[in-house]
């Protein structure tokens, strides 16, 4: 096989696993329904060119009928190019809409230089998009968040909220009007920066935040690309940790009765004090016991 023969396969099982991982991703959570209306959140970064990509692949063959239409916010920071998004849209066909709000002049004006902007940045983007999602009647709002992100807010939230709590892949807004909806929850980062090379999307940098090289948020994500070096499958092992919660071995008192734990209530619990752990002895017993038996 001839190196570009090779490099195409390489290329499209890229693709048919971030399609597959989106799929699933839809399925379990029950992201994208019947008729729905689905506005997904461009903003010039190679996640959200790949969720659109992979989100229209799949609207192409899907059982159901839903609508995509893409928004972009313009936020006036200084050399923004306000014609590569528009360009890009239009060669691919698909509805969208810019929306032009200067937040850029309300973050620099409100937080002082050198301090970190994307707490107020963020706060105002997600108001206007909610806004935006009523005036287009979205029923859903679609963001490029992935694994790593997911992994990545855990983190944060434990070593500085002192909270176990990350980005779940549907969440109904706080006005209970918006179901937000992450589709690449299972799509690895590297992944993803792949995607967008051999896809060659037209990717826009954030110089608003992105010149801030002390966010905490970079500090662990090199934290955990280190774990990834030093034992792969690591970051994959934490995310796969969310999905599979022992309230019984935690100390939340609102999620697991412990007041009330007897040996009489043995019989709702699922789980005892091995829940994570094997026995020294007990491997120790059947490493013998294999012994024996040859």
């Amino acid at each position: 096989m001839s190196d570009s023969r090779k490099q195409d396969y390489s290329n499209n099982k890229l693709a048919k696993r971030l399609q597959r991982n989106v799929g699933q991703a839809i399925a379990d959570f029950n992201m994208i329904e019947e008729g729905d209306r689905v506005m997904v959140c461009v903003s010039g970064g190679k996640d959200s060119y790949a969720m659109l990509d992979i989100l229209q692949s799949l609207q192409a063959r899907a059982p159901i009928k839903f609508d995509l239409i893409a928004v972009n916010l313009d936020q006036k920071q200084p050399g923004f190019p306000e014609e590569v998004l528009p360009n890009y849209l239009d060669k691919l066909g698909v509805d969208y809409r810019i929306i032009e709000e200067d937040t850029y002049s309300i973050v620099t004006d409100k937080i002082p230089e050198g301090k970190t902007t994307c707490s107020l940045c963020s706060r105002l983007r997600r108001g206007i998009l909610y806004r935006t999602a009523g005036e287009l009647k979205a029923t859903k709002i679609a963001l490029g968040h992935h694994l790593d992100d997911m992994v990545e807010t855990l983190f944060l939230n434990m070593f500085h909220g002192g909270r176990m709590k990350s980005m779940p892949p549907k969440l109904l807004s706080d006005d209970k009007k918006n179901m937000v909806i992450r589709p690449m929850a299972y799509c690895r980062e590297a992944d993803i920066e792949r995607f967008a090379q051999v896809r060659e999307f037209p990717i826009i940098p954030c110089n608003l935040c992105g010149s801030q090289e002390n966010l905490q948020r970079k500090k662990i994500k090199q934290m955990l690309a280190d774990w990834d070096k030093q034992q792969p499958g690591r970051v994959m092992n934490v995310f796969k940790s969310m999905s599979r919660i022992t309230p019984s071995h935690l100390t939340d008192v609102s999620l697991f009765n412990f007041a009330d734990l007897s040996a009489d209530s043995a019989a709702e619990l699922t789980e005892f004090d091995i829940a994570f752990d094997e026995s020294p002895m007990e491997m120790l017993i059947q490493r013998s016991e294999a012994n024996l038996d040859q």
